[in-house]
């Protein structure tokens, strides 16, 4: 007997055309979908850029304010006298000395600038840590808010708590990880004994060596103590690459 050899297609029922159908938006929305998600990469990247560039400029700003501020060392030895002769009557002047400002008077005079994000802040300290690549200036917020933080991280480490830069107390430095090269992402990286540098306004640049790294909560604040038995500290803080936790490094002076 012959057989009728019937192809699939005459076999198309209802339900096989529904699930093409369904099977070609599946299809349409996950071209959309990567579209979107490649689009937000595409952007975040050019924030970052942005951002790091953004960065640079800080950074000479800072230097251009360091060499602008630092006064020259013109101090007189006690021993050089002045000699005047008022009237017969011999009478010593010592001259007139010249004051480098200080720490805190340089970061009061410090000028402040707006960044993209619409956020004051001003330079107050540069930051290299030649092992990881770091060499960027480090700014302080007009009010110190959460959101005023955040924004400004986009573009620079900033100050998260304590004294003047390089001054005795714990100088607490906030830096985004970005898990690539920019900002903190690699300060996961330092190890007991590597060593920072941190540059004041007044020109003055002091070497800080790690001796101690540990990842805490993201509300513990202990490490921001400003109990240091009278040493100068600073302290690195920046986010685990699943962000859960928060890596501390904190180091000492070197003498």
């Amino acid at each position: 007997m012959n057989q009728i050899l019937v192809t699939e297609k005459l076999y198309v029922t209802p339900e096989l055309k529904r699930k093409k159908k369904i099977y070609k938006f599946y299809f349409i929305i996950s071209i959309f979908v990567v579209c979107i998600l490649t689009s937000m990469y595409i952007y975040a990247e050019y924030d970052r850029n942005k951002g790091e560039e953004e960065s640079k400029e800080i950074l000479e700003g800072m230097l251009t304010q360091v060499s602008a501020g630092v006064i020259e060392d013109n101090t007189i030895a006690t021993d050089d006298i002045l000699l005047v002769v008022l009237d017969g009557t011999q009478e010593d002047y010592e001259l007139p000395t010249e004051k480098t400002p200080s720490v805190a008077e340089m970061n009061a005079q410090a000028e402040w600038i707006t960044t993209t994000s619409g956020y004051k802040c001003k330079t107050i300290a540069g930051i290299k840590i030649p092992k990881i690549g770091v060499d960027y200036a480090v700014v302080q917020g007009e009010t110190g808010s959460l959101q005023e933080t955040e924004a400004l991280l986009k573009s620079s480490p900033v100050k998260y708590h304590g004294y003047e830069p390089n001054e005795v107390g714990n100088f607490c430095i906030v830096g985004h990880n970005y898990r690539n090269n920019r900002f903190f992402s690699k300060v996961k990286n330092l190890v007991i004994g590597d060593t920072i540098e941190l540059t004041d306004l007044t020109g003055r640049t002091i070497t800080y060596e790690v001796y101690d790294k540990h990842t805490v909560d993201p509300n513990d604040t202990r490490d921001t103590t400003q109990m240091t038995g009278g040493r100068k500290e600073v302290t690195l803080i920046t986010c685990t690459d699943d962000s859960q936790l928060r890596i501390i490094v904190r180091c000492k002076e070197v003498k």
